[in-house]
């Protein structure tokens, strides 16, 4: 690349990201433009821009979450990353619905490491009404009352209005449902459900006063443009945390064998979700450790707010105690209001175990 072109990409990125700082946004074009960045000093460029943008909107603050399995194995759908679909063989574990105990014991380890969310993921489909229903409702509740942490869930498809109403009355603050990649590239990723409802997924979880935790996964196939359209398709509607999760290949799995995407690309993917979705919580979750190893730490240079820490689903995660002791040496503070959401339309600046592909939210 000539110096002309390197410094041409240098103020291009440098006039994007001061727009961004004055309230502004990126169109599509310039999105696809930023993704379609491929030499080290951009993306470096790239993650520096990220990473003010982040500092700008959201302070030092770090939100954390965990989650617990309610529900595992034996899942209708046949979403081609996930371990716990039925239609492929592995060793994920099988379990029905579990009883408080264990949502309770993982609500007090949440709130001994300062997490600040508890999500309740079931491997189903989704929800509709009925005895099923009612014990999610019932763990709710139970969570609720404890304090312990906020009552999050990511419990598949949510089929009708009063389903969602349901949930909300039981205490469901905010409810996790990827897209997984965009409108194009979904039918390589599932087929047993559609883009469209998982989009009327979240439009029942929002008309119930739901916060939208939506995000999806790199590294299944997809093309960047395809990323440049998730992110926007986000944007377009409301999620308020963006989890994004690098493919953890499950042997037996139609992705198991998907080669690992490199750490400084999937670096610029987070800094380009950062320069779309300025004011949402851009959090980093399943496939961290294994694809990152140790560049971990760049994840927030790179524009993250957020981790999900402790175990995932269905593979190994590095100790809650060593996340938090990155966060320290960086100076970045895990405490955030339980109760607070980042508001995505007004901008603001904050005060002074096992791991798996993703949190599977197709089941």
């Amino acid at each position: 690349m000539s110096a002309s072109s390197i410094d041409g990409n240098h103020s291009r990125i440098q006039e994007l990201g001061r727009r961004i700082l004055a309230g502004g946004e990126l169109t599509r074009e310039e999105g696809r433009w930023l993704f379609a960045l491929e030499s080290s000093g951009d993306i470096l460029d790239l993650l520096s821009w990220a990473n003010r943008i982040r500092e700008h909107f959201k302070g030092n603050k770090i939100h954390l979450c965990s989650i617990v399995n309610v529900k595992a194995g034996g899942c209708s759908e046949n979403c081609r990353f996930c371990a716990q679909s039925s239609s492929y063989q592995t060793d994920s574990p099988r379990y029905g619905l579990i009883d408080a105990e264990p949502v309770q014991t993982a609500a007090e380890e949440a709130k001994a490491h300062g997490v600040t969310a508890l999500g309740l993921v079931a491997a189903w489909r989704g929800l509709d009404e009925g005895p099923a229903l009612d014990e999610i409702c019932a763990r709710l509740e139970e969570l609720k009352r404890s304090g312990k942490a906020r009552p999050d869930a990511s419990l598949g498809i949510i089929k009708n209005q009063k389903v969602a109403d349901r949930l909300r009355s039981a205490g469901l603050e905010c409810y996790n449902h990827n897209l997984e990649s965009s409108r194009r590239f979904y039918p390589e990723v599932c087929t047993t459900h559609s883009y469209e409802e998982r989009l009327q997924t979240i439009r029942h979880l929002k008309q119930a006063g739901i916060k939208i935790c939506s995000g999806g996964i790199l590294g299944m196939g997809e093309t960047q443009e395809d990323r440049c359209e998730l992110a926007f398709s986000l944007k377009e509607a409301g999620a308020n945390i963006v989890p994004i999760n690098i493919l953890n290949p499950i042997p037996g799995t139609p992705m198991g064998e998907r080669p690992p995407l490199a750490p400084l690309e999937i670096l610029k993917t987070i800094a380009c979700f950062r320069f779309i979705l300025p004011k949402q919580e851009i959090m980093i979750a399943g496939g961290r450790t294994v694809n990152l190893r140790d560049a971990q730490s760049m994840i927030f240079m790179a524009g993250a707010s957020a981790m999900m820490v402790g175990n995932y689903l269905t593979t190994l995660n590095q100790p809650v105690e060593k996340d938090l002791q990155m966060l320290k040496d960086l100076g970045l503070d895990p405490r955030w209001d339980k109760h607070g959401f980042s508001d995505q339309d007004t901008p603001q600046t904050a005060p002074a175990a096992a791991e798996s592909t993703a949190v599977c939210t197709a089941c």
